[in-house]
């Protein structure tokens, strides 16, 4: 298990979570919320939102957004739990959402008859909170008793309680675990596996759980069984159940060191736990047959034969078992020179692969025979498509895939992974008019030659001239991929008034498996904001845009790529939004969850080589008065425990102090994203798409 990039398991605190800095004078701002805090928030809202409302375009945008968001006719993505498709739900009505469910066959109906299960805001209303929803687990095979959970405003940090599926209700006297970053595995329909913070104290300097136990029916929290405990200096521990279709079953318990190095801990016959002899740079994605897979991010070398990273393997699980030091995996997937391994799922006697080449998606299913081989079938779909398993079940080999485009919108096939067949169950209808775009894929070379591919979605009669507006964004980070998509309100709001919108796959990300991404990491970092300057560029050699014309934007680390691209290249760029970002990266361990992605950014604090480097392309202290930057959009949330609102409220606070203009804006909810319902989503949408629309068509 990959501890996500999750936060503060306490939520919202009144006092900064570490030692001020003497010489940073806009420390203060790193405290959660305080009168003096919220002031200043208030402040800056207020002018932003004065400025950007009053443009005639933003009623408009408002309410195209609001109404894609809303949309009755989109498509409602299925969850295959048991006998039942499931699904969760916002529109204007329901802007917290409701959780409902219908049959297999209804749900082909083109109206289905659906059975709300939950409506978040009425609970919401009804206990006095501001409930997001947060998915739920459910108990394999059968799937009708689950564990939902929910947040206070779109943070991280979750309360979870048990529902009967089939009941409809929360279960009476169920499983209940307190608002807490946590991780809980299924055991059996009596019995939980949990990690969270057991006494309040019980977390790791990057804010997550290290001590596993086990907690039964009816029992107290402070009655449950130990299984193991880290340490504080480890990033998080967790346990996982794995059931397959044939009945097997494989309890692990996950030890991260930090975010890539995992080891994993199997039980023992004698009742203990001994760690299984795969690689740390690991991760265990399924099983089926008894065959457990593990996807390899490092070389692996063992019982003779050489396995490269960025491929999958199975594990016999008897043999597993019975000797975890001894392992004779064989192959089941490899790479090619330009692929990448994106998803696995499993269905009752199938794997289910997504993979990507050139950025481009494919679909297989595989099944293993006797001898250890894998009989693999590519799954019949549109071809140059972004693909993507949506959902799975135990009980046979039915699933659910989604294919969609910049220019084509999502469809959803019902899939079967032993036939390899799959036809169309739903489709989205345009949401703006693509007829006047098109879409290229091209490559820029970076400063060290390297090539780096990019999509383009332009008008058709782009003039080359330097004189259509265009977005580009990037992630960068993460061994995240990033691939086509279909926005309907990227469409709608900028490609429909004749701009233009790149997608730059920048080292960091997992395009190409694992070597993309550790040729970014740490010290090298400067390769993905080398890359993307190489992008921009490019469109500018490209005469397809100009500096005037041409804005950028991310969100997390790709909010940190904003703000290094703006202060390294501000001539390049005439427009910036820096989205839910990471800036001050010299006191990145020191703000919310900041400690635990080490592994990405180093430790600056105890590595005087990450320091040197942080030193000189920290955004927020490579800021310099008298610099022509671009005047930026700066965007976070109060909710985000995750990344923490402080860095982009003390970009600008530094920028207003060195008299340089910025927009700045934080959203009260929405955790780590744009907004916590509907319509917060639609208004901080509009306002950066105004933004963009004064710096780049006017």
């Amino acid at each position: 298990m990959r501890l996500p990039l999750a936060a503060a398991a306490l939520g919202l605190m009144t006092v900064p979570g570490a030692a001020l800095a003497e010489d940073d004078p806009h420390v203060w701002l790193e405290e959660w919320n305080s009168p003096k805090v919220d002031a200043w928030i208030a402040e800056h809202n207020g002018a932003t939102e004065k400025r950007l409302t009053a443009d005639p375009r933003y009623q408009t945008l408002s309410a195209e957004a609001l109404a894609i968001m809303g949309a009755k006719d989109r498509i409602a993505m299925p969850g295959l739990s048991g006998a039942a498709v499931t699904n969760f739900w916002q529109d204007e009505q329901h802007l917290r959402g409701i959780w409902r469910k219908t049959t297999l066959a209804d749900y082909a109906k083109a109206e289905p008859a659906w059975q709300t299960l939950l409506d978040v805001d009425a609970l919401g209303k009804a206990e006095g909170k501001s409930f997001v929803w947060k998915g739920a687990n459910c108990l394999p095979p059968e799937e009708t008793r689950c564990l939902v959970s929910l947040s206070i405003g779109g943070e991280d940090a979750t309360e979870v309680r048990e529902f009967d599926l089939a009941a409809g209700k929360f279960v009476d006297g169920g499983f209940a675990l307190p608002r807490s970053i946590q991780w809980i595995s299924w055991e059996d329909q009596d019995t939980l596996l949990v990690s969270t913070n057991w006494s309040g104290d019980d977390l790791t300097a990057s804010g997550y759980p290290y001590i596993v136990k086990r907690v039964r029916r009816g029992q107290a929290l402070a009655a449950a069984q130990e299984l193991f405990r880290g340490t504080k200096e480890d990033l998080g521990a967790g346990a996982s159940v794995l059931i397959d279709g044939a009945g097997n079953r494989l309890t692990t318990i996950q030890l991260s060191r930090d975010f890539y190095h995992t080891q994993v801990l199997v039980p023992t016959a004698a009742g203990g736990l001994t760690r299984l002899a795969i690689p740390e740079k690991a991760s265990i994605s399924g099983m089926v047959a008894g065959r457990v897979l593990v996807k390899l991010d490092e070389d692996w070398a063992v019982a003779g034969t050489s396995f490269k990273a960025g491929s999958l393997v199975a594990l016999d699980r008897a043999a597993l078992l019975a000797d975890p030091a001894r392992l004779t995996p064989g192959l089941v997937w490899a790479p090619g020179p330009r692929e990448s391994l994106e998803q696995v799922a499993v269905t009752r006697d199938r794997v289910v692969l997504v993979t990507i080449d050139n950025v481009r998606g494919r679909a297989w299913s595989l099944a293993p025979t006797k001898g250890g081989a894998w009989k693999t079938r590519r799954i019949t779909l549109p071809d140059n498509m972004a693909l993507g398993v949506v959902t799975t079940r135990l009980t046979d080999n039915t699933l659910f895939l989604n294919a969609e485009g910049f220019l084509s919108p999502t469809t959803l096939y019902l899939a079967d992974a032993a036939k390899g067949s799959a036809r169309p169950a739903k489709s989205l209808p345009a949401r703006f008019d693509a007829s006047h775009h098109i879409v290229e894929q091209f490559e820029a070379t970076s400063v060290d030659g390297t090539r780096i591919p990019y999509f383009v979605v332009r008008p058709k009669d782009a003039r080359f001239d330097g004189s259509t507006p265009t977005l580009l964004n990037a992630y960068g980070g993460f061994q995240v991929s990033r691939t086509p998509f279909y926005s309907g309100t990227l469409g709608k709001n900028w490609l429909e008034r004749g701009g233009a919108y790149v997608l730059a796959n920048i080292r960091g990300g997992g395009e190409f498996g694992p070597a993309w991404h550790e040729a970014a990491l740490r010290t090298n970092r400067q390769r993905a904001y080398d890359d993307f300057a190489a992008v921009a560029r490019d469109l500018i050699a490209r005469k397809l845009t100009s500096p005037r014309r041409l804005g950028i934007f991310g969100g997390s680390n790709g909010g940190l790529l904003m703000g290094v691209a703006m202060t390294q290249n501000p001539d390049l760029y005439h427009a910036v939004s820096i989205e839910v970002p990471l800036l001050d990266m010299l006191r990145i361990g020191k703000i919310a969850r900041g400690a635990s992605w080490q592994g990405e950014y180093g430790d600056p604090d105890k590595e005087p080589d990450i320091r040197a480097f942080w030193e000189k392309v920290s955004p927020y202290h490579a800021l310099r008065a008298g610099v022509a930057y671009p005047e930026p959009y700066i965007f976070t949330t109060t909710r985000d425990d995750r990344v923490g609102p402080q860095h982009a409220r003390k970009f600008a606070a530094r920028m207003e102090e060195l008299g340089l203009p910025y927009y700045f804006y934080e959203n009260t909810e929405g955790g780590h994203g744009s907004g916590a319902d509907i319509k917060q989503s639609a208004h901080t949408a509009a306002l950066r798409m105004v933004y963009f629309m004064q710096k780049l068509m006017d």
